[in-house]
């Protein structure tokens, strides 16, 4: 098959939806597939040799708390239509279909059968609510519907019912594993706790700082690494930690691909305190993969990944002190840390890109045979009508 991957956020910077787009590309090459990644770039690059369409300079606007890097360029469409009458692609999968601009513009001159993947979460959203009319033009264009957690299939489907099927994100566990060698200058005797994500509100970052002034003085020894893309209050989080004298944490920044799984070794607990938003967390299968307790937030898109008292603690979000309480409990407990290790090791195998990427593959096999029905009935956010769920 010659398969196009579709997404509405700029390719080059980290972010889940490119990783996941990435990652699909990857499988679905090794298993002998043509792909062509279409994605916002900086500027009007044609990087046809690497099987990436890069179009449109970036635009950062806010969205759900975070920053969307996409692109509004007024060149688009001529760009687009080029790209899909030369390719010819058998099947347009489209990652957050309704995200301006570059999905829906794809999706209004596809001519190939059309796949949608839904990857957000908010409690509410007032684009959705009132463009509905107009969004419902775009979602008739799809021939199958995926959403990567319940979260996100509840979400979408109370303003667009009908079928989804949930194939969640995965993790690269040739990538991401025990017998990665860890960074030996963090290797001094002390406790790491580790946070991977962008410097925002949402990722709960704050909350972590705050929890730390709580347990330095009962635990010296202890040292958080904050990995990740600096954000709009990046420098208000240094200024923090400096004036409170918070010597113990090291803002390391972002790290290459190959620097990232050595990171998640180097740790002892790995934490992720975000506050809401979170449809799935990629970042929780990689550091179970990793051999890594977790301790996290009780939130939407976390929770079905991580179980309270297997793979980790969850505590509710915004609150340092019960972060606090849960980090110092496995710091003096290294039993439990080996448990729960164990237990994400084997929780992590479900998330396998290879799994994942062959139940795409089949999707894209029922849809192209007649055999994957779109109803546009709908569907109670019970999942008991109109949802394909599949196991793991």
């Amino acid at each position: 098959m010659k398969i196009a991957l579709v997404s509405p956020y700029e390719f080059d910077y980290p972010g889940g939806v490119g990783r996941h787009v990435a990652a699909l590309a990857r499988c679905f090459r090794q298993g002998g597939h043509q792909v062509g990644i279409i994605a916002p770039g900086s500027g009007d690059l044609d990087d046809r040799d690497d099987g990436i369409f890069r179009i449109g300079r970036v635009t950062p606007v806010p969205a759900n708390g975070s920053i969307a890097r996409i692109t509004l360029s007024l060149r688009m469409v001529r760009r687009i239509k080029d790209i899909l009458a030369s390719e010819r692609f058998d099947i347009v999968h489209v990652h957050e279909p309704l995200m301006p601009a570059l999905s829906p513009t794809v999706l209004r001159y596809s001519q190939a059968v059309n796949i949608g993947t839904f990857h957000a979460f908010r409690h509410s959203y007032y684009g959705y609510r009132y463009g509905r009319p107009l969004l419902k033009l775009i979602m008739n264009k799809l021939e199958a519907r995926i959403a990567v957690s319940r979260v996100a299939l509840g979400y979408v489907s109370q303003y667009f019912p009908g079928t989804y099927t949930i194939i969640p994100n995965g993790v690269d566990l040739q990538r991401f594993r025990c017998d990665v060698a860890p960074i030996e200058r963090y290797r001094d005797g002390r406790i790491n706790i580790l946070f991977v994500g962008r410097w925002e509100k949402r990722k709960g970052l704050t909350y972590l700082i705050r929890a730390y002034e709580l347990l330095r003085g009962d635990f010296p020894q202890t040292r958080i690494l904050v990995v990740g893309p600096e954000g709009r209050h990046s420098r208000s989080y240094r200024d923090y930690v400096e004036l409170h004298g918070l010597r113990g944490i090291e803002f390391v920044g972002p790290v290459a691909d190959d620097e990232l799984p050595r990171f998640y070794r180097t740790c002892d607990i790995f934490c992720a305190p975000s506050t809401r938003g979170e449809s799935f967390g990629m970042i929780l299968p990689e550091a179970m993969a990793s051999g890594q307790p977790i301790v996290t937030t009780d939130i939407e898109g976390y929770r079905d990944i991580v179980t309270h008292g297997e793979q980790g603690l969850l505590v509710p979000p915004r609150d340092q002190y019960a972060l606090a309480n849960a980090l110092a409990y496995l710091i003096t407990h290294p039993a439990e840390r080996e448990r729960m290790a164990q237990a994400g090791l084997r929780a992590a195998q479900n998330y396998s890109w290879e799994r994942i990427g062959r139940r795409v593959l089949n999707l894209y096999g029922e849809v192209l045979d007649g055999r994957h029905s779109l109803s546009n009935q709908p569907s109670p956010l019970s999942l008991q009508q109109g949802l394909t769920l599949e196991a793991p």
